[in-house]
């Protein structure tokens, strides 16, 4: 599943996985994904929110918000949700038929979706992007 994925994807999925265990979850869902994105600072990340003016300050707060934690328990291991296998695909077609997905591919793969709380939350915070960050063009 994750052949095609870069080295920065790769470590955004670990990013991801991280959070979800930080939030005593047991699924990496497209919430856990998108906070992993906006940590990572990557400047890709932030040109991309940057033209759906959406600040990732902004939107990293926002998920993190609505995350929440779950309850203390032991796990097996932890699972991917069928939302974030869709998005996995979506990032392979956004980035090609041969190119590696990258961490902007899956930022995009987000907004295309459009079902899960990441896009939500996406949607709810853009055009909250500080004045003085806008950018031109």
């Amino acid at each position: 599943m994750f052949a095609r994925f870069s080295p920065a994807s790769r470590r955004i999925l670990r990013l991801a996985e991280q959070e979800c265990r930080n939030h005593n979850h047991y699924y990496v869902g497209a919430e856990h994904l998108l906070l992993a994105l906006c940590e990572e600072g990557d400047p890709a990340i932030e040109a991309h929110l940057a033209q759906r003016q959406i600040a990732r300050a902004t939107a990293h707060a926002a998920v993190r918000q609505a995350l929440g934690t779950g309850e203390d328990r032991l796990w097996d291991g932890i699972i991917l949700t069928p939302r974030v296998r869709t998005i996995f695909e979506l990032a392979e077609a956004v980035a090609g038929p041969t190119a590696p997905v990258e961490p902007v591919d899956l930022l995009e793969a987000i907004f295309r979706e459009r079902g899960s709380q990441a896009a939500e939350i996406l949607a709810c915070v853009a055009g909250n992007f500080p004045a003085s960050s806008k950018v031109a063009g």
